[in-house]
């Protein structure tokens, strides 16, 4: 993509010589912090981009995590295939090495608070001044408009105000949040998106532009089944359905239990609820007018759940699982962590890999969800200490002679 071709540098994550990965020859300067943005980097890393992570002098604020118990793991997962800088942008003198870099770059990733890169000089205004093929890609919680644009935002409080707490939980409860940091990395993931989508204009057009993403706006349409229970009641149902359809529009559609757990079982078609009635051994109940279709199952959803689930309890979960995929009812064991973690299918697939980390120990990372036909997937380079690669980018990319570095570090901008 028409980018200065960087050195092969000590300890520099290198590209494959090997074709097909689709992102080989990019450049990404990486400001990302915690989740949303070094996801979106972490992909373009393990789709072959070259990627900078640019850290302040005491590390993002995820790398400081690791002080407390296995909270290095985030950090380790999002990072591979990255080198590591460090640079004080507070600083006149760091925010013009910066600028140096985005000259030689294709693609600056940060999520910071809206304004923030403003305020240092370094905002996207600037910067194309510099290099006017630059991406910028900004990732935040409400988007760089609004009036909410200065609300701190972490994936809790996005949650909170997305409307994924509220439909969270079950209707007798509280709200609850989910799980996962669905919001952090739903920003992430579209943030890529935006990005893969202005570098292919850029490749029409040779000029980059400014791409942003907001997270609240990102997770919206994950809200569609819960959303379509609230148009379609007038705003009476339970806006919380626990562990059935967010718009009450499946039966059987739950989490029921097993001798040793609980297993998650969906009809959503006929036949489905033809194989497990058959697994079940009551066909009688074809002929019955309350099962007979899905608007009739749906109003008798609470049969339907004693029923399946007075099933369920008789088995164990893997038992069941096996038996009910025999037949082609879509369900899957309830598994925790460690499960997951040693899944052979995922394993099988390289999508996880056990690696020796050099500051973490033996850990297991994930590999890109996405993969490229015609090469493998990519290996994975362990994330590296703070600043590591200071001399290879600023030294060998960037040229500074080694007494500049050395006055740089005196100075306390790197």
């Amino acid at each position: 993509m028409d980018t200065p071709n960087m050195p092969n540098m000590p300890n520099m994550p290198t590209t494959p010589n090997v074709p097909g990965y689709p992102l080989k020859g990019l450049t990404v300067i990486d400001l990302g912090q915690i989740y949303n943005g070094p996801y979106c980097t972490f992909m373009m890393a393990m789709a072959g981009a070259t990627i900078i992570k640019v850290e302040a002098k005491g590390g993002e604020n995820l790398r400081r995590r690791s002080v407390v118990g296995g909270a290095a793991l985030p950090f380790a997962m999002l990072n591979s295939n990255k080198s590591f800088v460090t640079l004080d942008l507070k600083t006149e003198r760091g925010c013009e090495l910066l600028r140096a870099m985005v000259k030689r770059g294709d693609v600056l990733v940060e999520n910071f608070a809206p304004g923030a890169m403003e305020r240092l000089g370094v905002g996207y205004d600037n910067l194309r001044k510099i290099n006017p093929r630059l991406i910028y890609g900004s990732g935040s919680g409400y988007g760089r408009s609004g009036p909410n644009k200065n609300y701190p935002a972490m994936d809790l409080t996005v949650q909170a105000m997305a409307g994924i707490m509220h439909v969270t939980g079950f209707p007798d409860r509280p709200p609850v949040k989910a799980g996962p940091a669905v919001c952090d990395f739903s920003g992430g993931v579209h943030l890529y998106g935006a990005i893969m989508t202005a570098l292919y204009e850029r490749e029409k057009t040779g000029v980059g532009r400014l791409v942003e993403v907001s997270m609240q706006e990102a997770v919206y349409a994950s809200l569609s089944s819960n959303l379509g229970l609230h148009y379609g009641s007038g705003n009476d149902a339970p806006s919380r359905t626990g562990n059935r359809h967010g718009g009450m529009a499946e039966a059987p559609y739950n989490v029921y239990p097993t001798k040793d757990g609980f297993i998650a079982i969906i009809c959503v078609g006929e036949s489905h609820w033809t194989s497990l009635l058959a697994v079940m051994g009551r066909e009688d109940l074809l002929t019955d007018p309350r099962y007979a279709n899905l608007k009739s199952r749906v109003a008798h959803m609470d049969e339907i759940d004693a029923l399946v689930g007075g099933f369920t309890e008789g088995f164990a979960k893997q038992e069941l699982f096996d038996l009910l995929m025999k037949n082609r009812v879509p369900c899957s064991p309830v598994r925790d962590l460690d499960e997951v973690v040693n899944d052979v299918h995922m394993h099988a697939r390289r999508a996880l890999e056990w690696i020796d980390h050099p500051i973490y120990g033996r850990v297991c990372l994930p590999n890109t969800p996405m993969r490229f036909d015609g090469v493998e997937p990519m290996e994975i380079k362990p994330s590296g200490e703070l600043g590591r690669d200071n001399l290879a980018i600023y030294g060998d990319w960037l040229g500074l002679p080694a007494d500049e570095i050395a006055s740089l570090q005196e100075e306390g901008v790197i």
